[in-house]
């Protein structure tokens, strides 16, 4: 176990590969203004939502130990979530689809525990603490909705994706860490961009990870629940966005019944969301699910899902009839009338029975790859599979026999037979041979000098998925991002000014009153006249003590600010209005003051 993070019997329960990805949240390195940042949208948020969000969001807030002034704490976050069942983790940014998805079915939380820009209040492409913490957290408190994010987890990470997923990942995650990054060139972002975009364009067709994706996006990122005239919000997107909670409530937006079509509803992750799907509740959305997931490899197998993984070019699992489970690199099928009869992996190579590896068939044993054909012998109607000892021995597939097995489609066996391995049921999973030749038509698939052939058994594959059987049959601590979030050194300037919102943050919390805000104001005029979070704070302070004359050069600074910038007139209008409705106060106490 690491020592980056505190663990608990949740997390406790998580595999190796997926520890790989916790880093720790190193608290004190959110500065006053993260703090401040913070502290804004939520209390934004949280009087916007009361009006249009689920009932289980603010619900969910309390029981969830969200706090609206603070940064959550993961260690405090994880004391509270446990008694729902859950945890919680913090992540660099995006992580691979599978992962992400994989830890949701352990029941935990990823969070990116990076915080947006102030610049960046309203909407961040890069996954944040506002967006993971604030926005999936507190509605896992409703159990119909946990059991659905872990369901989703659960059957998401076995989707397989194409090679251009891979890809697509890579520069998605790259374009959220330069966009979100301090001093980027404007030349590097529209450059990312139209990577992402040029990829998006050329995807062909959506592979299983594509698919599912879109579920996600459409239902716990941007999901709307209740009826199609009144909506209410539950995605973690919106939840987190004070730009895009407000605007997707308005007509501008088109508002669809959710259903399987949302499978093949594209979306740009760049930009507000045109459309958005409404459930009338949360069961609808498992019942989606599992149409979705009947459609996937993962229960259908056959053909398609071998040629699925071979297109991935990574590592997943085809399992058999008879159960017994093949991981590796799929590089090569072959089919007749439409049904595989021989599969080949390229490199390590692992066999296992019901996700635990067989003794003596891990990847040290099939190095170099491993192929086995599937389906009946020629003419015998009876499967290998369902042989009883006696059949077996009727067809001499016996210890120390010389067999040669005909499948139908071509491929013929021909060898010692060594020994068997069997299932729990009883039926034989797999053939080991010596001096054996493997042949389709006139093509040699295994030779004597290769060593001992060891035999899949099974007349159908029945499951294809992404990922090992057997977690411990690989190494799969290997992940090394191409990108990593950027730090830039602070400047002297805004040094400064995390030191003014720091003055101003222990003055409200009670730790220094001796602190002169009217300095404070002063030599942010001077030396910051741009920023707006700060003098909002400072409003508050002022409305709430009654100090009129404070209050005063604070609106006035503000009102210039508003002039030089007009784009974030609203940001300033909206904190000022969050202050008015305190309650300390008459409605006309601001009025007075603006007099």
């Amino acid at each position: 176990m690491s020592n980056s993070y505190t663990s608990n019997p949740i997390l406790n329960r998580l595999p190796e590969h997926l520890k790989q990805f916790i880093k720790p949240q190193n608290y004190d390195d959110y500065s006053a203004i993260n703090q401040a940042v913070w502290r804004y949208v939520m209390r934004k948020n949280v009087d916007f939502l009361t009006q249009v969000a689920h009932k289980s969001y603010l619900d969910g807030l309390k029981q969830t130990g969200i706090s609206i002034d603070s940064i959550p704490n993961m260690y405090g976050m994880n004391r509270i979530l446990k008694d729902i069942g859950w945890a919680a983790v913090a992540v660099d940014g995006f992580i691979p689809p599978n992962a992400f998805m994989e830890f949701q079915a352990y029941n935990v939380l990823v969070i990116a525990s990076d915080i947006r820009q102030l610049e960046h209040i309203e909407y961040t492409p890069a996954p944040d603490i506002i967006h993971e913490g604030a926005g999936h957290a507190p509605i896992i408190a409703n159990p119909e909705y946990a059991e659905y994010l872990r369901r989703f987890g659960e059957i998401g990470c076995k989707a397989i994706s194409s090679a251009k997923d891979y890809e697509l990942y890579e520069a998605v995650r790259h374009l959220s860490i330069i966009k979100e990054a301090p001093n980027s060139k404007e030349s590097d972002i529209a450059s990312a961009e139209k990577k992402v975009e040029d990829l998006q364009k050329n995807m062909g067709e959506p592979s299983e990870m594509a698919l599912i994706r879109n579920l996600h996006w459409w239902t716990v990122e941007y999901g709307l629940i209740g009826t199609l005239e009144n909506p209410k919000i539950y995605g973690a997107g919106l939840l987190s966005s004070i730009g895009e909670s407000a605007w997707c409530m308005t007509d501008e937006v088109k508002k669809l019944p959710y259903n399987i079509d949302a499978t093949f509803k594209d979306f740009d992750i760049t930009k507000p969301q045109p459309q958005l799907f409404v459930t009338p509740d949360f069961a609808h959305l498992s019942l989606i699910l599992e149409e979705f997931a009947n459609t996937m490899s993962l229960r259908k197998g056959g053909l398609s899902g071998v040629n699925k993984l071979i297109h991935s070019q990574a590592l997943g699992t085809i399992e058999l009839s008879t159960g017994i489970q093949i991981s590796g690199v799929f590089s090569n099928v072959i089919a007749h009338d439409g049904k595989p009869i021989y599969i080949q992996t390229t490199g390590k190579t692992a066999l296992a029975y019901r996700e635990k590896e067989l003794v003596g068939h891990g990847t040290e044993t099939h190095l170099k790859g491993f192929g086995s054909p599937i389906g009946k012998l020629k003419g015998i109607n009876l499967a290998i599979e369902d042989m009883s000892p006696r059949d077996l021995s009727a067809y001499n597939i016996y210890e120390e026999q010389l067999v040669t097995l005909e499948f139908e489609g071509g491929i013929k066996v021909s060898g010692e037979i060594i020994t068997g391995k069997r299932n729990l049921q009883g039926k034989i999973i797999l053939i080991s041979l010596n001096n054996c030749t493997v042949t389709h038509n006139d093509t040699i698939l295994f030779k004597p000098e290769w060593g001992i052939y060891d035999m899949a058994v099974g007349k159908d594959i029945v499951s294809a998925f992404s990922g090992p059987a057997d977690n411990n049959s690989f190494d799969l601590i290997t992940h090394v991002p191409s990108s990593q979030t950027i730090r830039v050194k602070k400047s002297k300037e805004l040094l400064n000014l995390e030191a003014l919102y720091h003055q101003v943050r222990d003055y409200r919390n009670g730790t220094n009153k001796t602190i002169s805000r009217t300095k404070v104001l002063e030599e942010l005029i001077e030396n910051h006249p741009n920023d707006w979070l700060l003098p909002v704070e400072l409003y508050e302070l002022a409305f709430i003590g009654n100090e009129s004359k404070l209050c005063k050069s604070i609106i006035n600074h503000l009102e210039t600010i508003k002039q030089n910038k007009p784009e974030i007139g609203h940001l300033i209008d909206d904190g000022l209005g969050i202050v008015e409705n305190l309650g300390h106060y008459e409605e006309e106490g601001r009025n007075n003051i603006l007099d």
